[in-house]
């Protein structure tokens, strides 16, 4: 199996060692960066498989590395922050991130969200789901509509999914907290309220609710036009 490759942008040289030694120990491969031009100049040029993101970076700070990278690349994206307020979280979310790993913390702890997203990248049985105008592949963590993939991020797909699957419905915000795999994002109200306004924007700019009705006090309802 090729080695999947993760870029690691963080200006804290012991950090950055600590953790690419521990990755490279994991059998992956670490291109390291310390500034945003470099690692928006390394991205033009090669393929990677998932970016780790400190936010406070010479500059320019993080959270806005974060959505210039969005303007390029869908690749998974891991923030890891000493930053933990609850502000920084949700705009990271916000600008594209597919978790939030609040510093201190282990490699290993590091290394187990790695694993889960790769796991769902590559290792899930496939799963196709078709109408009209939505198909599904769990396999390639991915959802067309009118046949066109939409670039969403794996807690944008998660929820989706599940909004698909029970079309018609009303799901609760509870039950979409729980069908996010991981520890993708911070489970509060706003945290999915972000989530669900993003996916209304790619489904459709113009026509904010066409697709994805609130319900007042519980949840939202996916309605097919």
């Amino acid at each position: 199996m090729t080695k999947k490759k993760i870029l690691l942008i963080e200006d804290d040289e012991q950090m950055a060692e600590l953790l690419e030694r521990f990755l490279v120990e994991q059998a992956l491969k670490v291109s390291h960066v310390t500034r945003p031009s470099e690692a928006m100049a390394l991205l033009e040029l090669e393929k990677f498989d998932l970016i780790i993101l400190d936010l406070s970076l010479p500059e320019m700070d993080g959270l806005d590395l974060c959505l210039k990278i969005r303007e390029i690349t869908d690749i998974y994206l891991i923030i890891s922050s000493a930053r933990s307020d609850l502000d920084d979280k949700l705009i990271g979310f916000e600008n594209g991130a597919d978790d939030y790993l609040p510093k201190p913390y282990s490699p290993k702890e590091l290394l187990a969200r790695i694993k889960s997203i790769f796991k769902r990248d590559g290792f899930l049985k496939t799963e196709s789901i078709e109408n009209k105008r939505f198909v599904l592949d769990d396999e390639a963590t991915q959802i067309s509509f009118d046949a066109e993939v939409l670039k969403l991020t794996l807690a944008e797909y998660d929820i989706l999914k599940l909004l698909i699957n029970r079309m018609g419905q009303t799901v609760s915000r509870e039950a979409i907290a729980n069908s996010i795999d991981s520890h993708r994002f911070d489970s509060g109200v706003e945290s999915i309220n972000i989530l669900i306004g993003r996916i209304r924007k790619k489904l459709d700019p113009q026509k904010y609710d066409t697709f994805i009705q609130t319900v007042r006090g519980i949840g939202y309802r996916f309605v097919e036009k």
